[in-house]
């Protein structure tokens, strides 16, 4: 089932006179349960994509229907309720609150969208646990190692089960052994049926999906299957 599909996408940015076209003409589908990445180097638009595939921002021309929705025909307080609903965001550089605990952290996207206390603290317990972090719900993340905070910004990304796992550079302040953990997090998160779509420009971290996406300019330069995926349809 087709979870996310952009047609004849464009994104343009006036900056002074300067006129910067972000996004040129993409198009492409991502199906539900998939496990994509998208590439390219700086100005290639890979944050412009982010942003719009994370409903921070919209089109300035073109199509984008998330689960069916039609992105670009919703206000900001409409954007802000889909964002909440259908998207869990992992950052490069964590974004917990720092004098809360673990649990209070995991919990803030559950207090935004009304749900009650006692239900709250016990989502946000079990996605500690499905993160591994079980023993650490009391701890505030200066507490906790870089490899444990980014768990806890997972936990916080899983627990309104969204419909898209959105990581932006997940390991970009993590060293590489604690980097592979969380990318082996990532793998037992799809196995388990999410949608992850990684923005990431190291190649190595890309390989851990089973597709590829590579921008340019503003532009899809290659849509293809990553060697695993390769390895394993052999």
């Amino acid at each position: 089932m087709r979870i996310i599909e952009l047609r004849d996408v464009h994104k343009v940015y006036t900056m002074g006179t300067e006129t910067v076209h972000a996004l040129n003409g993409v198009s492409l589908e991502i199906e539900r349960g998939e496990y994509v990445a998208i590439m390219g180097s700086s100005g290639s638009g890979k944050s412009t994509m982010m942003n719009l595939l994370g409903c921070l921002d919209t089109p300035s021309s073109g199509s984008y229907h998330l689960n069916g929705v039609a992105v670009e025909e919703l206000d900001d307080t409409q954007l802000a309720g889909i964002r909440n609903k259908e998207i869990g965001f992992v950052f490069q550089s964590f974004h917990l609150l720092p004098r809360t605990s673990a649990l209070q952290n995991v919990e803030l996207p559950l207090i935004y969208a009304g749900i009650p206390r006692s239900t709250r603290k016990d989502r946000a317990r079990r996605a500690l646990e499905r993160v591994g972090l079980g023993d650490r719900m009391g701890h505030q993340p200066n507490e906790l190692s870089g490899g444990q905070r980014q768990r806890v910004a997972v936990a916080r990304a899983l627990v309104n089960d969204p419909s898209i796992l959105l990581a932006d550079e997940p390991t970009g302040n993590l060293d590489s052994t604690t980097s592979e953990e969380i990318m082996q997090l990532f793998d037992e998160l799809h196995q388990g049926g999410n949608t992850v779509i990684l923005v990431t420009h190291e190649p190595d971290i890309a390989n851990h999906a089973w597709r590829k996406i590579q921008l340019r300019d503003g532009k899809v330069l290659s849509d293809l299957p990553t060697e695993r995926a390769v390895a394993v349809h052999a």
